[in-house]
């Protein structure tokens, strides 16, 4: 039988969930488990020393083109995006998404595009919405979706969120999820009712986010020109939305050359004012962030935006 792909993400407050539902989980599971939590950038992982100490499978923080294997927990490095593909994974310092790398998102969609039904996603405690399209498109795809009961998550918004914005099968606390995961993989338990996105009804979740507030978009259901709208209470057009996104993105890379100058310049003071520091690293660090810079300001003169006039 082939393995389960089971696909954990959380955020603040998440840590204790994820060490109590991996205890529960038994040495034969038929799954590989991967965890998305949301951390530092220059932190140190803990977490597969803390769940192999608690938990009876072994946790390994995964690396590049990993293969995947079940009976084993795959965790996270900081500031990489994890993508899971056939039989392997993939680790990204690509784009931050919703201002998270790693994101929930990234990996859950990921997982949901490559093994579709076989996707077991779980959703816990943290704050803003990461995760919520990604159980979406779990959901979408014919996989098993279960989010955090929103009062037992120490922050609940992350829950609140995908309760209100995707298809959720299951609504549990910590302490429930992970007895119900290894029936759920040898298909001794399946679910019976899905429970629908809340609070939402005449509205289709897009998975885009709103330019204004960055909130996600919801499609009208009315007829006529596509109009999308947050819950804030921004409407946009269709045309409107590509515009704007094709200013947000010129302005964010904008941003990056600004961080990237930034970071060079305070390598370069660093490099000059600490002693306990290998300053030739510091040194090269500062030239590879202005080549990036540079970088980036290349592709911004170079693109040409098609019109959609």
């Amino acid at each position: 039988m082939e393995p389960r792909i089971i696909v954990i993400g959380g955020s603040a407050g998440s840590v204790g969930a994820v060490v109590e539902i991996v205890r529960a989980l038994p040495r034969e599971l038929n799954a590989a488990v991967f965890i998305v939590l949301h951390s530092m950038p220059r932190e140190r992982n803990h977490m597969p020393e803390i769940l192999t100490a608690r938990g009876q499978l072994p946790a390994q923080q995964t690396s590049e083109g990993a293969r995947i294997k079940a009976g084993e927990i795959y965790v996270v490095p900081p500031d990489r995006h994890l993508v899971i593909a056939e039989g392997h994974v993939h680790i990204s310092r690509g784009p931050k998404e919703g201002l998270n790398r790693p994101s929930i998102n990234v990996t859950f969609r990921s997982a949901a595009v490559t093994y579709g039904e076989r996707v077991i996603g779980v959703l816990l405690s943290g704050m803003l919405d990461d995760g919520a399209a990604g159980i979406w498109e779990i959901a979408n795809r014919g996989g098993i979706t279960i989010v955090q009961d929103p009062e037992d998550a120490q922050y609940p918004s992350m829950p609140l969120n995908a309760l209100r914005d995707a298809p959720v099968d299951y609504r549990l606390t910590a302490a429930e999820i992970g007895p119900l995961l290894p029936n759920l993989v040898n298909g001794t338990v399946k679910p019976t009712q899905r429970r629908l996105p809340e609070d939402e009804g005449g509205r289709i979740f897009t998975g885009f986010t709103c330019p204004e507030c960055r909130g996600p978009l919801y499609q009208s259901a009315k007829p006529g020109p596509v109009e999308f709208e947050c819950r804030v209470g921004h409407v946009i057009s269709l045309k409107t939305l590509v515009e704007e996104e094709t200013s947000t993105q010129e302005k964010t890379l904008y941003q990056a050359i600004v961080a990237l100058q930034e970071g060079a310049d305070l390598a370069e003071y660093a490099a000059t004012r600490m002693t306990d520091v290998d300053v030739e690293a510091l040194r090269r660090e500062a030239e590879q962030l202005r080549k990036h810079a540079d970088t980036i300001r290349s592709m911004i003169e170079e693109r040409v935006a098609p019109s959609v006039s």
